[in-house]
């Protein structure tokens, strides 16, 4: 999470406060200015329309809470589906790792090359050579049956969609017989 984004809810907070502190001013200006009897009597226009302005911005600031804690609650459902997510494809890695029999040096190679890396950017990384990373690559590739790194890639996201043994679905430009 960004440093903006974390610092956004504290500042809907005091804005929230600021206004709560200014509903609570202006509805004790009103009492002040001409006590609770003729506040409820509303005789006067001009503390009539500072009442309701007073009353309207608490409504606004409730509203405002209730909106915030919302969103919170959003946010915190949303960064555990994400972790979830991000569990989930780790695992599925994994699994693919294990079947096709990669050795630690292609698990290395084949997680840079998921996350985007070029291949002289994991000859750096890995302290090797292109050669080296680019013979790993085909090895990984070889062993996983796909022809390049969107292919792998892909491979590796269809993995999340599966559905566990025992169950089906209707698969896009499939026909069911």
């Amino acid at each position: 999470m960004t440093g903006t984004a974390s610092k956004k809810p504290g500042a809907l907070l005091v804005l929230i406060l600021v206004q709560a502190f200014c509903a609570a001013f202006f509805l004790w200006d009103v009492m002040q200015e001409a006590g609770p009897l003729e506040v409820l009597a509303l005789r006067d226009c001009h503390v009539a329309a500072e009442a309701v302005s007073a009353l309207c911005l608490l409504a606004a600031v409730l509203f405002e809470t209730h909106y915030l804690m919302t969103l919170l609650r959003r946010k915190a459902h949303l960064e555990r589906q994400l972790s979830l997510a991000a569990g989930a494809f780790h695992e599925v890695i994994l699994d693919h790792f294990e079947r096709w029999n990669l050795t630690p040096a292609e698990q290395d190679v084949a997680s840079f090359t998921i996350k985007g890396l070029s291949i002289a950017e994991i000859a750096t990384l890995r302290g090797t050579a292109e050669g080296t990373v680019k013979s790993h690559l085909n090895g990984i590739y070889r062993k996983a049956g796909v022809a390049g790194r969107g292919a792998l890639l892909s491979l590796l996201i269809d993995g999340l969609f599966q559905l566990p043994e025992g169950t089906t679905a209707l698969i896009p430009h499939q026909k069911h017989a």
